[in-house]
């Protein structure tokens, strides 16, 4: 399935700390992967699903790529907001569009596409995500949406 909201993505905020910066006092490239997971844990928390929890039913999910393109550096002690959207649901993946965002002047700093397999956590192999999960990820996607079949 395919999802298309009228609703305004999952927003995380989060600090830049000196640990985030490199020698030139901006945020190292890969730490924009670091904020962009923590916005889809969070996400994941607020339709109700723990990491932890996932765990412990056997399932984990795991970045199969990304492709992330990079617009201005951020820097020590700016807040940003992190966006978490699905914008392809599937039966054992799933499809998140996600930009980084300086708070303050919402100047967008980074953004990417992730796709993410659902899998086993005993041996990695995929499996479909739990028809509660997927229907949290559809409903997230609010009223107004359009879901149309993949093949």
């Amino acid at each position: 399935m395919r999802a298309q909201n009228g609703l305004g993505p999952f927003a995380h905020r989060c600090r830049v700390y000196y640990e985030d910066t490199d020698a030139g006092g901006v945020v190292y490239y890969v730490n924009y992967l670091k904020f962009m997971e923590r916005a889809r844990t969070e996400h994941l928390r607020e339709l109700g699903f723990s990491q932890s929890s996932l765990v412990l039913d056997n399932l984990l999910f795991v970045v199969h790529s990304t492709e992330t393109r990079y617009h201005a550096p951020a820097r020590l002690d700016d807040e940003l907001l992190v966006s978490a959207q699905v914008v392809e649901l599937n039966r054992a993946s799933l499809r998140f569009s996600q930009r980084v965002t300086r708070a303050t002047d919402d100047v967008l700093l980074c953004e990417g596409q992730f796709l993410v397999a659902c899998v086993r956590a005993d041996n990695f192999k995929p499996r479909a995500i739990p028809t509660a999960l997927r229907a949290a990820f559809a409903d997230a996607s609010g009223p107004g949406k359009t879901l149309e079949q993949e093949i």
